[in-house]
């Protein structure tokens, strides 16, 4: 094994190979920080039905959902029937620091947990994924819409904890009771970026077609159902390696995406859980915005008949 080493009874190789250009990191700093941040990271992911993005050596990035057939039997796992491509989909369950190291060794660097637990059909959280414009100077722009959706959710009397979401925008998570269903969560979902827009629709957009942003902070309200969203803590496939890190509210306009990576988060937990401590408790989820939600079309659907009116369009003026 080339830089090889035996941990928790997983064998790690290779572990002074590049993660990948750009990265300034080896695979021995990404499986050291996972083992470093666990005690925070293995509560977002466990139960929970995980997507990985890998980067083997010479090749391009990928989404793993199915398990390969050489993972070993301790790894847990569960079924899920993926009604897209009709089949039954076997994802990793990553409960535990061996798993975690497991992943990790495998060139897993990125994990995008699903939104419900294995087995559950209610979403735990309302998420709203906002996304800057182009640009490496716009970070502000969307810890400045992410104060849009407090004060939208505020007004529906719920609240939400914050974090970077390792490339250049931000996560916000509303912690559910668990009482309302995925189609009351994305609803919801659409009803919080609908009324964020109302309050500054010169700094933000719920548009869903890049062209009709013109400059505004994307509001993704499409982070529900079969969706998922880097974990808090996950490394992201930026140079440099950033992860995804809880920012209290009051902070959010004193960092960059750039202050945390695998190589300076560690440091930053202060032997404690940032994300566990500024999430608030489970909420029920404000009927208003439901019935708010289903009077506003998905955004998906609304673009997909958007674009196909428009290249009719096109075709009919040349």
């Amino acid at each position: 094994m080339a830089g090889g080493e035996e941990r928790d009874g997983v064998a790690l190789t290779n572990l002074d190979q590049e993660l990948f250009e750009d990265a300034g990191a080896t695979k021995r700093d990404l499986v050291d920080y996972l083992d470093a941040v666990r005690e925070c990271m293995l509560p977002v992911l466990r139960d929970r039905p995980l997507s990985v993005i890998r980067l083997l050596r010479g090749q391009d990035r990928f989404m793993q959902k199915n398990l390969p057939k050489y993972t070993p039997d301790w790894v847990p796992r569960t079924k899920v029937w993926a009604e897209a491509s009709h089949r039954e989909v076997t994802y990793g369950l990553c409960n535990d620091r061996r798993t975690l190291l497991w992943f990790g060794n495998q060139r897993a660097i990125e994990y995008h947990p699903a939104l419900m637990l294995a087995g559950e059909h209610t979403p735990t959280h309302l998420i709203m994924d906002l996304d800057p414009p182009e640009g490496t100077s716009h970070f502000a722009l969307a810890v400045q819409a992410a104060k849009l959706v407090r004060e939208a959710l505020a007004g529906a009397g719920m609240s939400g904890a914050v974090k970077t979401s390792g490339s250049k925008g931000v996560h916000v998570f509303v912690p559910l009771d668990g009482k309302s269903d995925a189609e009351e969560v994305a609803a919801a979902t659409r009803a919080v970026a609908a009324r964020a827009e109302r309050i500054d629709p010169k700094l933000a957009t719920t548009a869903f077609i890049r062209e009709d942003r013109h400059g505004k902070v994307f509001l993704d309200a499409t982070r529900s159902g079969g969706a998922t969203v880097a974990a808090a803590f996950s490394p992201r496939v930026r140079p440099g390696v950033p992860v995804s890190f809880p920012v209290p509210w009051d902070d959010l306009d004193n960092v960059t995406p750039a202050d945390f990576t695998i190589h300076t988060a560690p440091g930053l937990l202060g032997g404690g859980d940032p994300w566990a401590s500024e999430m608030p408790k489970p909420q029920k989820l404000d009927q208003g915005l439901i019935d708010e939600g289903r009077t506003i079309p998905v955004a998906r659907v609304q673009a997909m008949h958007e674009g196909k009116r428009r290249a009719k369009a096109r075709r009919e003026s040349s």
